[in-house]
């Protein structure tokens, strides 16, 4: 859990440099190339070929490209289509799908991590709800397909991990993860980016080196780390509470506005059903 609540304030805060310094400024689809080629540059001297077989390097590959790579495609689509609160608001179904794939993988069926993936739903929706434009369907589904990238790319990488020896220093694998991304990204700029806005200052070129290097390098192994060492319940609500930290960090460090109430009652909302998870985990294993 440790590696999820560092992630998740590591990325409070980056979201808030993406929103202050390159949203608007920066072509996007640069920015994701950006991300995941400083991401792969960060492991890539770590890299040891031998330890996976191509099959599994081909896989984790593709955990990539989808997590990230097609994710971000579609994330930033969406922003063509939706407003801001919009897309902030439609992206936090995604516990929901991650406690639905991962019974899916593991060949189960766990209701509870569904009650509290819900409970998460509903704290960040009690924090962004804003109301929505008369034609937001298509942005909707776009914005799903982004949710369900990010959520099968952590679930998948929970299963392929299960799949290898313990003893195996993920370290040593996980730059084939960002190059999957990069399969997709540098194709993505090609088709739809926009070369002449690119980073004009030293600071937009700051704030890309630190996305890529650590929110994206650090960020996504630590993330993924930590998917493995959690249930999919804890997983799940984790997801969401991205929500109302990113929102604390832009209120503290840029004086944003933010309803401070909302905000209250959705984090405690998220907060309480990951307590209640934590509490239904412990009565299994007492019960078992």
């Amino acid at each position: 859990m440790s590696y999820l609540v560092l992630v998740t304030a590591l990325w409070a805060f980056s979201f808030s440099l993406i929103g202050v310094y390159l949203a608007g400024q920066v072509d996007s689809y640069f920015a994701v190339l950006m991300r995941v080629c400083l991401a792969a540059l960060v492991f890539l001297p770590l890299l040891r070929p031998r330890y996976l077989n191509w099959r599994h390097k081909l896989t984790l590959m593709a955990l990539g490209a989808v997590q990230l790579g097609i994710m971000y495609t579609f994330f930033y689509q969406s922003f063509l289509l939706l407003s801001v609160p919009e897309v902030l608001l439609f992206t936090i179904f995604t516990p929901l799908y991650i406690a639905i794939l991962d019974d899916l993988l593991f060949a189960r069926f766990t209701p509870f991590h569904l009650l509290t993936a819900g409970l998460a739903v509903l704290g960040a929706a009690v924090i962004r709800y804003q109301g929505l434009n008369e034609d937001f369907w298509q942005g909707f589904l776009v914005v799903q397909g982004a949710n369900l990238c990010f959520a099968m790319g952590q679930v998948g990488y929970r299963r392929f991990s299960s799949s290898l020896p313990p003893e195996l220093p993920r370290h040593s694998v996980f730059a084939w993860f960002y190059l999957g991304a990069v399969v997709v990204a540098v194709p993505a700029f090609a088709l739809l980016g926009n070369s002449s806005a690119l980073p004009s200052t030293g600071l937009q070129w700051g704030v890309l080196l630190w996305l890529g290097l650590v929110a994206s390098g650090l960020g996504y192994f630590l993330w993924n780390l930590g998917a493995v060492r959690v249930d999919a319940g804890a997983l799940a609500i984790m997801n969401n509470v991205l929500i109302p930290a990113g929102l604390l960090v832009n209120l503290l460090i840029w004086n944003r506005e933010a309803d401070l109430p909302r905000l209250a009652i959705g984090g405690a909302i998220i907060g309480g059903s990951l307590w209640l998870n934590g509490w239904w985990q412990r009565r299994s294993a007492l019960v078992s």
